[in-house]
């Protein structure tokens, strides 16, 4: 099979360089682990959309793209999410 696939072998991380996907890779991952994070939250803590909605005076639609992951949340919406359900959202540069 050598010599078939030029990816045979190497690291994803080598793979996604090399399609140039990496970072936005990365950024997705990060960014659905976080809206996971914070649903397991919500769910434990027994909050509906509905509720998390009217607590950051915003719509239930609103509240399902930050679920979900989908388009552009702001650093300050994930602040104030993450503050309802009692966490800290902590961002750095490594």
């Amino acid at each position: 099979m050598s010599g078939k696939n030029k990816h045979w072998g190497s690291t994803l991380e080598d793979f996604l360089d090399e399609e140039g996907i990496h970072q936005a890779a990365k950024a997705e991952a990060v960014t659905r682990v976080l809206m996971w994070q914070l649903a397991e939250e919500i769910h434990k803590q027994g909050i509906t959309k509905t509720q998390m909605a009217e607590q950051m005076h915003t719509s239930r639609t609103q509240v399902d793209r930050i679920l979900k992951a989908k388009g552009n949340v702001t650093i300050e919406t994930l602040q104030r999410a993450a503050a309802l359900v009692g966490r800290e959202l902590r961002l750095e540069l490594v």
